[in-house]
């Protein structure tokens, strides 16, 4: 039986973030339980590389770290020695922009998780993972005083088949000059959703079918139209439309919530590549905007690929059920010493 519901009939839903179809065809897949990652991310040998602690020197110049000007340092914020965007060329806020060619301005940033080579995100503390996520909103915040940085992404790819060139646990951040089409879609079906009903989508979004798990300020959840198998997101119950003003208690307590998903992920799918980001407002928006943005993390275990048909079409297949998916997470038994 593919799918709990015991109909393994196709079925299309739509993504109302997004504004996408997705097609459910658990007829293509074993059973929602059976779900295995076919590459797992190997794991992570105790070796050394640039990113460790006492090799700052082979890594590009350091932005800051924690605790600050200490050698003992538990994160280091430095910048990407192969940045995808320059951080060099003339701020694009001085001068008019000319027709559809931009300078490739921005900031490309890593962020060093741990000193130790050997320890991955989901090895931390509820509280080290903590002090992860501020020394995002620590680095947001100091681009913030950039007019020309419109939007900042903060991903993870864990994983050689999710995009991780070093095996040292570490995430990114990739401050843009313009507003990237994926986010303009969210925003825009957002706005659609809050002009229709005057509530805020995400604010909706919990559906106890649905729910892996909860914390104090955030749950857990497969949504309802997941466009991956296992596809997690993590949101906070209150509303709030910027990722970077997550203070100190809220962060450890979305550490432990994330640390939760990624140990239940590892321990159900074999230790899977994944990818997270975290879904965030453009810097500099109106009040109006404020009322229906809500920021939330999504983290896709790479269990699929991606080929013609979604390419093309932009609308994924997803081979399990959300419900289905959700059931079997929310069952996962995680150890306490994990």
């Amino acid at each position: 039986m593919a799918s709990s519901s015991g109909n393994p009939n196709p079925q299309l839903r739509k993504d109302t973030v997004w504004n996408r179809w997705v097609i459910f065809s658990p007829a293509r897949a074993k059973r929602p339980s059976d779900f295995k990652s076919k590459s797992p991310s190997d794991p992570n040998p105790n070796t050394i590389c640039p990113f460790c602690i006492g090799h700052e020197h082979e890594c590009a110049p350091e932005i800051f770290r924690v605790p600050p000007e200490d050698p003992n340092w538990r994160i280091r914020v430095i910048q990407n020695l192969y940045p995808a965007l320059s951080r060099n060329l003339p701020d694009p806020s001085t001068r008019a922009p000319a027709g559809s060619v931009l300078d490739g301005f921005g900031f490309h940033d890593v962020v060093i998780e741990t000193p130790v080579h050997s320890v991955q995100l989901s090895d931390l503390s509820p509280e080290e993972i903590g002090h992860v996520f501020i020394a995002y909103t620590k680095r947001i915040q100091q681009i913030t005083t950039r007019d020309s940085i419109k939007y900042v992404q903060v991903f993870k790819n864990h994983g050689a088949s999710a995009g991780a060139s070093m095996s040292h646990s570490h995430s990114q951040m990739l401050a843009l000059p313009i507003i990237p089409p994926s986010v303009s879609a969210r925003l825009g079906s957002m706005k659609d959703h809050f002009d229709q009903t005057g509530k805020c989508c995400i604010c909706e979004i919990q559906c106890e079918d649905l729910l892996i798990d909860s914390s104090t300020f955030f749950f857990s959840l497969v949504p309802f139209a997941a466009s991956f198998p296992f596809e997690i997101w993590i949101v906070p119950r209150y509303h709030s439309a910027h990722f970077h003003e997550l203070d100190a208690e809220k962060a450890v307590d979305l550490g432990g919530l994330l640390k939760l998903m990624l140990r239940k992920m590892s321990l159900q799918l074999n230790n899977p590549p994944f990818n997270f980001m975290i879904h965030t407002s453009p810097l500099h928006v109106s009040g109006s905007e404020l009322a229906y943005t809500h920021w939330f993390i999504q983290i896709v275990p790479q269990l699929i690929g991606i080929a013609g048909f979604e390419i093309g079409t932009g609308c994924y297949i997803n081979p399990v059920i959300p419900e289905d998916a959700a059931k079997v997470l929310r069952e996962v038994h995680v150890p306490e010493s994990g």
